[in-house]
């Protein structure tokens, strides 16, 4: 209880002389300082309000215009056109001041609405230029002069944005019509389907459009009338939180840590530097300092940090504070409340590799039922918001999971060492991705918006809930403390932080906990749930450098088309059949957006592969190949803009389930299986990493588990020219897929299509050949 009294900031007894008052003078500084920190960060939200609210124009800009009209007034002319006067006549306030002084006040007024009228008229043109997207469909080098006077964008963009300037200005999501979307549907699944299964479904289709269809697609108009994004919240709520069965493998993902270095072997080092980035970013975000990339528009920051996942019986719910000056760390079976703050500033890295190592000298042993308590939050949903309920709604047990889900992020310390190492540095990327995708199935809090995990040889990977936002979302957090952690930072020579050491700093609180028998017996069925579907995880990740997007750009071909061309190869060589294909694009130019499917098998794809696996002519292949490559592109640029197909058809879906009415189409398109899940993994920081000069220095990118239990989940990641790293999923329990063969395919695949675009560039180039050699981790 050391720790409690530590926390109060007076004391007092009762004695025969009166009340003895004892003040805690550190305590009451502290206090005092923490108020002092939150004030100032309303101080910094209410001016980036303002801010944000007259943008694109400045508040500065006000001042300008009150001088200009008022210039103008002495010089005996009215801009106002009268106004001035009429606002004039009827002041309130009239009688009480000079004919000189109401002029003044009038002018001002008058000043104030024409500045809003300004920001109100830029606001519109830049919302009408923010709305035009057909810029992305126009080729290389030929711009129309739609997209010149588009340009203009750059002149209502203001000159320093901040993170959230653009949020009042990006169109709304708009609902494409049912015809587009049905007729995109049907050429979508013409080449998974014989004659006669295409037949039907096309009755389905007709039949739908011309009846039930208009009913569903008048309710989701209206919604899309007063939502900023018709989707995005059904989309949460029912894809995300309303799943039942364990998040951890199913729905989060992760990333990894340099590839080829570890900046220091000390763990408590590198988590100290580690640390303090993210706290770093945060202050950054907080301030909105975060400059909006190209419009790419980050608009879950908000709930990176301090936000956790709160299962209950029906659906979950994420939950956000506004702040949190802590981090909860967990070790060998131990939670601890780890501060980042002291006397409301940040501690410095080297003072959090101090507190870090204190938790890892800690000999204290787990308190009953703590060691595998993080079990609830990987397996089912329901017993964990029963056992929530019934065993941590009061008492010590809220507190210290208040304590968690209240924290900026979750911390494991663990003590096993990862990365590329060994004899066999394949296999042990391998267990680097299982490792963070489920760990032990109870080191990780899986509830947390992020959980970022330090092994004992110094390597860092990060593991992340889902619902709250998207992988880009995280990634640029990621980048920022990756390259923050090594070229800013740095460390000494032994290894460790930077800085010096304040040793009165008060040690981490390790939580408590009264666990029950009833609870540990609930806490063994969730590990032995979540156990059984981490041990069915097959993954294979490999970084396959033959070559890279400088060769395939030599070809004048898309990268991204390249690769699902690849991907598609791949699986029809292993599989002998076309399947149902998901490739994750963002919809960030719309106000809200997330995401939209570019379903990458198509007519084109097929009739490529067919030609090329039949023999035909290489010219053919060629021809058919780079149809397919633009059909792609295509796909991809509808998703971008808004006209995709399938988050229209979900929310039509959920419009059929409210109103309790059945759709056999719906219903069959719904329940489709994606056999292959895709996604990219973007660099969005390229400033933050030389590649060129220090090529060692390159992520592996992340992953995600299969979405089918009978297909595979791949992410890849374009790295410098001649890179590209792929991470793949699927289950030991289906025996048509195979990780390690999957990967084998892609690899050949990847080399043939290079060799019939460009059968001069098959060998390694001088560049390659002279590519510095990086050295493995041992």
């Amino acid at each position: 209880m050391a720790e409690a009294h530590q926390a109060v900031a007076f004391q007092f007894t009762v004695t025969p002389d009166g009340i003895d008052l004892q003040l805690s003078h550190q305590a009451l500084t502290e206090i005092y300082l923490s108020g002092m920190r939150s004030w100032k960060k309303r101080i910094v939200r209410v001016k980036n309000s303002v801010i944000t609210g007259v943008y694109p124009a400045s508040p500065s800009s006000w001042l300008f215009v009150v001088i200009a009209i008022l210039a103008t007034m002495y010089t005996r002319s009215d801009p106002s056109m009268g106004l001035i006067a009429k606002i004039q006549e009827h002041l309130p306030v009239s009688q009480s001041m000079s004919t000189q002084c109401q002029a003044v006040v009038s002018a001002v007024l008058f000043s104030t609405m024409l500045w809003l009228m300004l920001i109100f008229t830029m606001r519109l043109c830049l919302k009408q230029l923010l709305s035009y997207h057909r810029w992305m469909f126009e080729q290389h080098g030929k711009m129309s002069t739609t997209t010149k006077i588009w340009a203009l964008v750059r002149i209502f963009s203001g000159r320093k944005p901040l993170l959230y300037s653009y949020q009042g200005s990006l169109p709304n999501l708009p609902v494409p019509t049912i015809k587009d979307t049905v007729k995109r549907y049907l050429e979508s699944v013409r080449p998974l389907m014989d004659d006669k299964e295409y037949e039907r479904m096309t009755k389905l289709a007709a039949e739908f459009e011309s009846s039930l269809g208009n009913r569903l697609q008048w309710y989701l108009k209206l919604k899309a009338l007063w939502a900023s994004n018709y989707v995005s919240d059904w989309w949460e709520e029912y894809v995300y939180l309303r799943g039942r069965g364990p998040i951890m493998v199913n729905s989060n993902y992760y990333g990894m840590d340099f590839l080829y270095v570890t900046p220091t072997p000390i763990q408590a080092a590198r988590a100290g530097n580690s640390i303090h980035s993210f706290f770093l970013y945060r202050r950054k975000l907080n301030k909105e300092e975060l400059k909006p990339v190209t419009f790419i528009f980050l608009i879950s920051c908000e709930r990176i940090f301090n936000t956790t996942r709160i299962p209950g019986e029906e659906t979950d719910t994420v939950q956000h504070w506004q702040d949190s000056d802590y981090i909860v760390v967990y070790h060998k079976g131990r939670y601890f409340r780890l501060r980042v703050y002291q006397a409301g500033r940040l501690l410095s890295p080297r003072e959090i590799e101090f507190q870090i190592q204190r938790i890892l000298d800690d000999p204290s042993p787990p308190s009953k039922g703590e060691a595998k308590l993080g079990a609830l939050t990987a397996g089912d949903r329901i017993p964990w918001a029963k056992a929530r309920t019934k065993y941590f709604s009061s008492g010590v047990n809220k507190r210290s999971l208040d304590c968690i889900e209240k924290a900026a992020f979750f911390v494991t310390l663990d003590d096993e060492e990862q990365g590329m190492m060994g004899d066999d540095p394949a296999a042990s990327l391998d267990r680097y991705a299982k490792s963070l995708l489920h760990g032990k199935c109870y080191d990780r809090w899986f509830d947390k918006s992020f959980t970022v995990v330090y092994y004992k040889n110094g390597k860092n990977g990060i593991n992340a809930e889902h619902s709250w936002a998207d992988a880009p979302v995280l990634a640029h957090v990621w980048e920022y403390t990756l390259a923050n952690d090594s070229f800013q930072l740095g460390y000494n020579a032994e290894g460790h932080c930077k800085g010096d050491v304040d040793p009165s700093l008060p040690r981490p609180v390790k939580l408590s906990w009264e666990i029950p028998p009833e609870c540990e017996e609930q806490i063994a069925q969730s590990l032995a749930v979540a156990q059984a579907l981490a041990d069915d995880v097959d993954f294979h990740v490999f970084s396959f450098q033959e070559f890279g997007k400088g060769k395939v750009k030599k070809c004048r071909v898309s990268p991204d088309g390249f690769i699902q061309m690849a991907l598609q190869l791949a699986y029809f060589r292993e599989r002998g059949t076309f399947c149902l294909t998901y490739e994750a694009s963002m919809t960030r130019l719309f106000r809200e957006g997330r995401t939209e499917t570019v379903r990458s098998c198509t007519n084109e794809s097929s009739a490529f592969i067919r030609a090329l696996e039949g023999g035909e002519a290489t010219d053919v292949c060629k021809c058919l190949f780079r149809v397919a490559s633009e059909k792609h592109q295509l796909l991809y640029r509808l998703a971008m803009t808004g006209a995709g197909i399938d988050r229209h058809l979900f929310c039509l879906y959920v419009v059929s389930k409210y109103l309790g009415v059945e759709s056999p189409f719906l219903k069959e398109v719904l329940s489709e299986p994606w056999r292959l899940s895709t996604s990219q993994t973007p660099i969005q920081q390229v400033e933050l990493f030389d590649i060129e000069n220090h090529p060692e220095y390159v992520s592996c990118g992340g992953g995600f588990g299969p979405v089918a239990d009978d297909g595979y989940g791949v992410s890849y990641c374009v790295l410098g020219e001649n890179m590209i790293n792929f991470h793949i999923s699927c289950k030991h329990s289906c025996p048509d897929t195979d990780a390690h063969k999957f990967g084998t395919q892609i690899r050949q695949a990847l080399r043939d299509l290079l060799k019939l675009l460009s059968p001069n560039q098959t060998e390694p180039s001088k560049t390659e050949e002279s590519q510095p050699k990086v050295k493995k981790e041992q």
